[in-house]
């Protein structure tokens, strides 16, 4: 038989203490047997004192709960919708989701805490576009942020109430989407993506990296406003320069294909990709058939030039991202999008990939390099 544990002559009677409270010390059954009257009194006024520091505690801790509780009652949940143009599995497209979220978090939304953030992917699909514009209003979003023409367009026929900041949008003005830049008037507003007469520029850039270009083939999404006013504006300047053009009209993977093995069967012909959703959707495509049939191509934007394409020239893409965050948090603060100027790009780079450049045989213009963001080797 296991021996008695030793006494001090106090009965004691043991109780186990709360997780989140500090230990207990033992509470004697009856002061009046103890051994040592001192000891008992020291330690029935250490138990009183606890148990005052307890109730003192758990009656703040309940004062407390309500006041936490208002609170977060008062930080009202915001909810935003995006329509992006990429598709999900876009790197691209998630960093500039992830970009635009951040640059929210600095200004004090936090997704989950005080806004909700709802993304669609448009995936360069007109049926898409159109499904998630109307998903995203039926939310009731607070404001929701359209990631280009195609994008803008389905979210303006369904809502002339919910607020809409645009990025990626070329000519808002000319396409109908606000009344002027300085006053949108209506419930849009945002950031230009460039002016129609960055594409005389690309075809000034390509016959600079590629003097024997007397043909060009421009690619465009026909059934996006700025995909006619860049042909415009390059259908315009190809014959000061000696060019002579060729359309092609995006519409599918096939379709590309088709037209560009078969624009790439005479010599002297490069391509100038403009400016769309589905062009993007495409860019690998695009690259490839430009590499294997030998044919110099610039693009709208640096991400063609860092996954092989030749050269590029347009806007800093993330920077409007990061931008949008800010009217976005404006509107969520009163102000109303008819009040918020368009704004037009800051940023512009130049992208020129030399490898791709061996390959075909071109060497670039020291003059084409000094101007270089960035020059990949």
């Amino acid at each position: 038989m296991p021996p008695a544990p030793a006494s001090n002559g106090c009965s004691q009677q043991t109780r186990p203490a709360p997780k989140w409270a500090a230990p207990i010390l033992p509470l004697p059954k009856s002061h009046n047997h103890c051994a040592e009257p001192l000891v008992c009194r020291l330690l029935i006024l250490g138990v009183d004192m606890q148990r005052r520091a307890f109730i003192t505690l758990f009656a703040g801790a309940a004062v407390a709960r309500p006041l936490a509780a208002r609170a977060q009652q008062t930080e009202r949940m915001r909810r935003i919708g995006v329509l992006m143009s990429s598709a999900a599995d876009d790197p691209e497209g998630q960093v500039r989701v992830t970009v635009f979220v951040q640059a929210l978090q600095q200004l004090g939304w936090t997704d989950g805490r005080n806004m909700r953030i709802d993304v669609r992917w448009g995936a360069a699909d007109a049926d898409r576009y159109r499904k998630y514009a109307e998903e995203l209003v039926a939310l009731a979003p607070d404001v929701i942020l359209a990631t280009s023409s195609a994008a803008l367009g389905p979210l303006q026929r369904a809502t002339r109430t919910t607020p809409n900041v645009f990025v990626n949008v070329a000519d808002p003005v000319g396409a109908g989407y606000v009344d002027s830049l300085a006053r949108p008037g209506g419930n849009v507003t945002g950031f230009a993506l460039f002016e129609y007469g960055i594409a005389g520029k690309w075809l000034e850039l390509l016959k600079q990296i590629a003097p024997a270009l007397t043909r060009a083939a421009v690619m465009r999404d026909p059934t996006i406003s700025p995909g006619i006013g860049q042909w415009a504006v390059i259908q315009a300047m190809a014959p000061s320069m000696g060019v002579d053009l060729s359309l092609v009209n995006m519409r599918d993977a096939s379709e590309i294909e088709r037209d560009i093995t078969a624009f790439a069967r005479s010599s002297n012909g490069g391509l100038i990709v403009t400016a769309s959703p589905l062009a993007s959707q495409h860019r690998e495509l695009i690259i490839r058939l430009a590499a294997d049939l030998k044919v110099p191509a610039v693009y709208f934007e640096r991400y063609f030039v860092t996954g092989g394409g030749l050269i590029s020239y347009g806007p800093h893409m993330i920077d409007q991202y990061q931008r949008a965050a800010s009217y976005v948090d404006r509107i969520l603060k009163g102000e109303k999008p008819a009040d918020l100027p368009v704004q037009a790009p800051t940023k512009y780079e130049l992208a020129i990939n030399l490898k791709t450049a061996k390959a075909l045989d071109l060497t670039v213009p020291p003059s084409v390099l000094a101007r270089a963001d960035e020059v990949i080797e």
